[in-house]
């Protein structure tokens, strides 16, 4: 999932940020201070940054972002509402603004709106394993893994819900489809050749476990 960067100099905006955003399952990091935040950003898929900062304020951190990382979205967070200081904040990078008070859901949505722009919105990653579902390619420590239709649908399938178990009879109604008509068995036969392809061992699983009599599932990342 995305990385989002949150910076704002005020604890509590912080945690209710960190509420909804960790919610919708993306990866957190936050920053206090401009200068913290430029240290960061290099690892974000986005900042969520407040015009008023500690050290070097929310205009000068997103000039050095749009230099440096031109195309990282950022969404620029203030009290100011005035419509000279959202221009000032548009001209200076930020690529939307939310003025506080804010709606978390609002924020939320427009981050999404984003991520989406950035074509990041729907990357799943999971340690070395990444997925893009968009393009419907898996990366593995950064290699491409060439995976099968089926295969690629079913990883999907086990990696959006982490920790979830799919028995083998709603594996084949989500991957193959309600009309197919088959043996259970062949759910079996593609997760074994998944494995290999991920590197999976069976008896020490990184990705996809075994639930003995009911199924398999998605490894929760520690």
């Amino acid at each position: 999932m995305a990385k989002i960067l949150i910076v704002d100099d005020d604890p509590a905006i912080r945690e209710i940020l960190r509420a909804y955003l960790s919610h919708e399952g993306y990866e957190l990091s936050e920053a206090a201070d401009g200068v913290s935040a430029l240290a960061l950003a290099p690892a974000a898929d986005l900042v969520v940054l407040d015009l008023m900062l500690p050290e070097m304020d929310g205009l000068e951190v997103a000039r050095h972002l749009r230099r440096d990382l031109p195309d990282l979205p950022i969404l620029m967070l203030t009290a100011r509402g005035e419509e000279e200081e959202r221009v000032r904040g548009f001209e200076e990078g930020a690529d939307d603004y939310v003025t506080k008070p804010f709606s978390p859901r609002e924020l939320v949505a427009r981050v999404r709106a984003l991520l989406r722009r950035s074509g990041l919105h729907d990357r799943l990653v999971y340690g070395e394993l990444e997925i893009v579902p968009g393009s419907r390619e898996v990366y593995l420590a950064g290699r491409p893994v060439e995976l099968s239709k089926l295969e690629f649908d079913l990883l999907l399938t086990l990696a959006q819900h982490p920790g979830m178990v799919f028995s083998r009879e709603r594996l084949l109604e989500r991957v193959w489809g309600s009309d197919f008509f088959g043996v259970e068995r062949v759910v079996d036969v593609h997760v074994a050749s998944l494995r290999k392809r991920l590197g999976d061992e069976p008896d020490r699983p990184r990705f996809i476990e075994t639930v003995r009599g009911v199924g398999y599932r998605f490894k929760e990342t520690e």
